[in-house]
């Protein structure tokens, strides 16, 4: 019996989706505050460029962003970080995040940041 492309085809997607089905999900969700590697990152070049190019600047800016991320869930983070980002470039349609909701989101970010700045600097 000789197979054909559609048939093989038609095999091997059976297979892989009976592969799929039998390896269990590996996808485990992270806690509120596990902050990506990007995020840690841009904040610690940030940091950085602000008060130095040193190794020893370098250890501060990395433990004040753990000081934040002990204190502010990432969500909360990255929500903030837009919204001064949005409200720095201007524009007519900024005017809603001025608005006291937004308002409180960045407080709560200045206030982990000062934090950090307190146990790290």
């Amino acid at each position: 019996m000789i197979a054909t492309r559609a048939t093989l085809a038609a095999l091997s997607a059976v297979t892989a989706v009976a592969l799929l089905a039998a390896v269990p999900s590996r996808a485990v969700e992270l806690p509120h505050n596990d902050y990506p590697t990007i995020a840690r990152a841009d904040y610690v070049f940030a940091c950085m460029q602000v008060n130095g190019q040193t190794r020893e600047v370098l250890e501060r800016c990395s433990c004040s962003i753990d000081a934040i991320a002990e204190l502010l869930p990432y969500s909360d983070y990255e929500e903030a970080e837009t919204v001064m980002s949005v409200v720095q470039r201007g524009g007519e349609n900024v005017s809603m995040l001025h608005g006291p909701i937004f308002q409180e989101k960045i407080k709560k970010l200045k206030r982990a940041q000062v934090e950090g700045e307190l146990r790290c600097f």
